[in-house]
Formats: C-alpha cells, structure tokens, sequence
C-alpha cells in the first residue's frame, strides 16, 4: 500500500502555522445521501502540534484521482474552515456535475514529504499535481458513502498570495489508508517546524 523513501538531498520549507490532527464523527445528509463516517483532519491553521519528528524520508501512498475544484476566490476560502463545511462543499460539487463521484481507473503515486506531496504516473515520469507544504491548509478523509469502503482524501490548498484556494480530491482504498496519509503529512509538517525552531 506505502512505501518509505529516503531523499537525497535536503531543503526547508517555510510554514509558519502549526497543526493538530483530529479526528470526530460526522453525519451529514444531503440531497438523499446519507452518511455516518470518521473524519481524520489535518488543519494547519491549528495552535497545537503532536511534537513527532521525522527525517528527510518520504513516503509514497497509490490512489486514484477523483478530480479538483480550482480557482475558489477568496470569500468561498473563508466559508470552508472545517471539515464538515468542506465535506458539505465537496458533496454538492458532485451532485451539480462539478467532481465525478467515482475517479478514473488509473491508479496514481501520492508521495508526502517534507517538501509537500507530489501526485505521479505509476512510474513516476509524469508528475501530474505538486502542493507544497506551505500552501497546504487543510486534509482530510472521509467515507465517500457509496458503500464499498472506499474513502476520500480533500487536500484544501491556497496560492502563494492567500488570494484563491483549490479542493483536490484523491481516493484511498479504506479509512487506514486514508488516515495513514493525513498522519504522514502531520509527521512532515512537525518536522519542518521542529527544525525552524532557534
């Protein structure tokens, strides 16, 4: 399912917020679909951090790509603080046609590392989306509900100058996936900020 890389070379990235891990319960009901599933959240706007450390390793995740929702301006970016709301956000999308219930049948190679995380071709000579740790405002997973243990992973990303956000959606196999990515990327986060510390 994942595997560990060491990286051969090293380099800091800038992030100036900390984040927590949480997990809650979650029920939401729109539009006929009903679901009740964990939600594993990382949200680097958080005033706390779990304190792990980890070493230039990467790691590399496979998943499926569902699809993005880019270019949100500004004011949507606010509405979409927790998880429920970007839950609800991502919902609605694939009920007006926006984000396809179901991704495509290719499997991808998700890598988190300190750096940020990479999407690529199995094979890795195609590097198809890169989010760098420091855009990076939100993950999380969540059961998609359509019954076969499938769950969905929303990265929230923003540019550079916090003027517009993205929503990419990526599919794991089951919850554990799922969560052991959200769990990396908190890993990667506390360590860029352990080694920012004077």
């Amino acid at each position: 399912m994942f595997r560990k890389v060491k990286k051969r070379h090293s380099s800091s990235s800038s992030q100036s917020s900390e984040i927590s891990t949480k997990s809650k319960s979650v029920d939401s009901s729109l539009g006929g679909l009903s679901r009740s599933s964990t939600v594993a959240s990382l949200d680097t706007d958080s005033t706390k951090s779990s304190g792990n450390s980890s070493s230039d390793t990467c790691v590399e995740f496979r998943v499926k790509y569902v699809g993005a929702i880019e270019n949100l301006h500004f004011d949507m970016c606010k509405m979409l603080l927790e998880p429920l709301d970007l839950i609800n956000y991502i919902d609605t999308a694939q009920q007006h046609g926006k984000l396809p219930f179901v991704p495509g049948e290719e499997e991808m190679v998700l890598v988190v590392s300190k750096h940020g995380i990479k999407v690529a071709s199995l094979d890795q000579c195609d590097i198809l989306h890169r989010h760098p740790l420091y855009l990076i405002v939100r993950m999380l997973c969540y059961d998609d509900g359509l019954g076969a243990g499938k769950n969905l992973l929303a990265l929230k990303t923003t540019d550079a100058e916090q003027q517009e956000c993205n929503i990419w959606v990526y599919q794991c196999s089951s919850a554990e996936h799922a969560q052991a990515i959200c769990k990396v990327l908190s890993a990667s986060f506390d360590s860029v900020l352990a080694s920012e510390k004077p």
